[in-house]
């Protein structure tokens, strides 16, 4: 018995065997291509239909309400109309002229609510990010009343935002206890930077557990074999978390932080119960869009609303298109689709054929 390697183009290699065998690949049923696209239609129209009621759910909740939205911030605000005296009523076609007078001086309050929001977000998620990697290696560890602890970690996440923004503005009050721990008397809930402060740590605690969530699950499925082996080669306690735990949880972490941004981008109701409305220095743009149609514009009010939905498609969209491989593991990464294209065009050595001798 002799292992020899045929070479390509020959007739033994194109029948998968050697001359005379019988145990080359026998050739296609002549209706198999027909077969197969067939098959394949069917299973794209299986899965048309079951992905139809996600399509119109987000049509009806997203698309629907984004179009009205952008017609309506082409409207300006009800004014008088000068031939009758009274208010008119329709509202007046403006154009783009809800968007460009953010590059005026009537677009200073825009441009103050569009820094907060960056401000509160890039400052709270990052704070929250360490925050919430630290809760979740505690969580994860090993030790007597860990339920009791994870229990506790949980529970400002599940507080709703309401309720804590008025237990905040409760301790943040001019006899509060925040004051009363610093022993001097700050006005918390006044216009002014201490207001920033305020929101940042209000926020930070209620959310830093929706981290810690998800990085815990991240966390219980490294194995534990890998950590053993790590201790055994002599590396010690930050050498692992460097090296093992942040590489390993890492999918995990991206989508948490992912889903904290796009959260903090909409932050209303926490700044707005906390500090209180028309407060310049937490107005944010979710704030701002609220004010002006409590105050029956509604086409600036929907001018800056798509504004805001603009700023977080982009954040997001930045978020998948740099981080894409990462969100969802190494699975999908560049090695794998490199080998799935090498095998499409046939660039796979050919295998070795035993010949007898």
């Amino acid at each position: 018995m002799a292992d020899t390697k045929v070479p390509p183009g020959t007739a033994a290699h194109e029948s998968g065997g050697a001359p005379g065998s019988r145990t080359g690949r026998h050739s296609s049923p002549p209706n198999a291509g027909r077969t197969r696209a067939r098959a394949t239609a069917g299973t794209g129209r299986l899965a048309a239909l079951l992905v139809s009621p996600t399509l119109l759910v987000l049509t009806i909740v997203v698309i629907y309400p984004t179009i009205m939205a952008l017609n309506e911030s082409l409207y300006g605000p009800k004014g008088l109309d000068p031939k009758t005296g009274f208010i008119s009523s329709t509202e007046p076609f403006v154009g783009l002229r809800n968007y460009t007078d953010i590059f005026s001086q009537a677009g200073d309050r825009f441009w103050n609510a569009f820094w907060n929001t960056t401000l509160f977000t890039v400052v709270t998620v990052s704070l929250e990010t360490v925050i919430g990697v630290a809760m979740a290696l505690i969580m994860h560890k090993a030790f007597r009343g860990r339920a009791l602890v994870r229990a506790g970690i949980l529970v400002p996440w599940a507080i709703p935002t309401a309720i804590s923004g008025l237990l905040w503005r409760w301790i943040f009050n001019a006899d509060g206890i925040a004051n009363v721990l610093i022993g001097h008397q700050v006005l918390w809930t006044a216009d002014g930077f201490q207001a920033k402060i305020a929101v940042i740590i209000a926020d930070v605690w209620k959310t830093s557990p929706f981290i810690g969530l998800l990085v815990l699950a991240g966390l219980q499925v490294i194995p534990k074999e890998v950590y053993e082996a790590a201790r055994i080669d002599g590396a010690g306690a930050l050498a692992r978390f460097w090296r093992i735990t942040l590489p390993l949880v890492k999918p995990a972490l991206l989508v948490a932080v992912l889903f904290r941004c796009l959260d903090a981008l909409r932050m209303f109701d926490l700044p707005y119960i906390l500090i209180g409305a028309q407060k310049g220095s937490v107005e944010t743009l979710s704030m701002l869009a609220q004010n002006e149609a409590s105050n029956v514009r509604f086409g600036p009010a929907s001018a800056y609303a798509v504004l805001l939905f603009l700023y977080v498609f982009l954040i997001a969209l930045a978020f998948v298109r740099l981080l894409g491989a990462d969100l969802v593991g190494d699975a999908g990464g560049a090695g794998g689709r490199r080998a799935a294209r090498g095998r499409r065009r046939g660039l796979v050595a050919p295998r070795r054929a035993e010949v007898t001798a």
